[in-house]
């Protein structure tokens, strides 16, 4: 595959941009604050200064942005993706974004020649760091195709859904799904404790069962001593629930336990807690327990 651009160095796009550097592949970064680029710098990769200069450098970029503003902003705004790209360049946006924001991001890509592909990623901080990312992607197969040999190094498994939106689709399903298990396995947490349960032993019991899964085992320690780095901001799921939410309305799905999951997420937002790890949402719950 032919040098990368890649767009956002957040929590995830850093890891996933260091991870394409070791693997041998040529990197050019750009960050709204482009200080974020130096340790990338340190490990060969080269700076654009703008995401206009990224794209006219580069075959192929990749986009990792916080949310829809972000995405249509390095896209529309100047010196923008628009400026640059042009017939035989693909554009990746790996960002978590509504189908709505995708479409038309997709739309101006192509009416400039440009090949598009959304392709966001299930998994958070460690999995990015590990390469183990699972990647849903759908638009131009062609680009697809070009991209599998990056995808391999980012993720475990790559999809390919189809057209354009059900990526964005995909995603914001299975994150509505975490987001409501989060909620859940907050209440249980404090039901054990304050029922006079041991909390950890709860853990034991849940991975042995048929509802044993990857979050509750990483989080639930941390979650237990009121600790939440952030590898998934609450804020992020945050918005993600409320997408998930405007899916649901255009599809006429009821959606109770994902609703009621969102505003304890916007109760953790107002309470601070938005930039730090989304089981801080188990803070909502330790927070009405003396309401008796």
């Amino acid at each position: 595959m032919e040098e990368i651009g890649f767009l956002g160095l957040g929590i995830m796009g850093k890891a996933m941009s260091m991870n394409l550097l070791r693997h041998g592949f040529k990197v050019t970064v750009w960050n709204r604050t482009l200080s974020r680029c130096d340790d990338l710098v340190k490990h060969g990769a080269t700076i654009g200064e703008t995401p206009a200069a990224v794209i006219k450098k580069c075959k192929y970029t990749i986009a990792m942005l916080s949310d829809p503003a972000a995405a249509l902003s390095v896209v529309f705004d100047q010196h923008g993706v628009l400026e640059q790209i042009c017939s035989g360049k693909g554009y990746i946006d790996m960002s978590t974004v509504d189908a709505e924001t995708s479409s038309k991001i997709s739309e101006a890509i192509a009416a400039k020649g440009g090949h598009f592909l959304e392709a966001p990623v299930s998994g958070s901080k460690k999995p990015a760091e590990d390469g183990q990312l699972v990647i849903l992607a759908a638009g131009e197969k062609a680009l697809y195709e070009a991209a599998l040999p990056a995808f391999d190094v980012l993720g475990k498994k790559s999809f390919f859904l189809g057209h354009v939106g059900n990526g964005a689709k995909m995603k914001l399903v299975v994150n509505m799904i975490m987001g409501s298990m989060m909620n859940a396995f907050s209440e249980g947490l404090m039901l054990a404790d304050k029922s006079g349960l041991n909390p950890q032993t709860l853990l034991d019991v849940l991975d042995l069962g048929a509802i044993a899964n990857p979050m509750f085992k990483m989080k639930g320690p941390s979650m237990i001593q009121s600790s939440y780095p952030p590898a998934f901001p609450l804020k992020h799921q945050q918005k993600d629930m409320r997408l998930a939410l405007a899916l649901g309305d255009e599809n006429s799905v009821p959606m109770p336990v994902a609703a009621a999951a969102n505003e304890a997420f916007k109760k953790a937002r107002s309470m601070g807690l938005g930039d730090l790890d989304f089981s801080a949402v188990h803070e909502t719950v330790k927070s009405s327990k003396g309401s008796s």
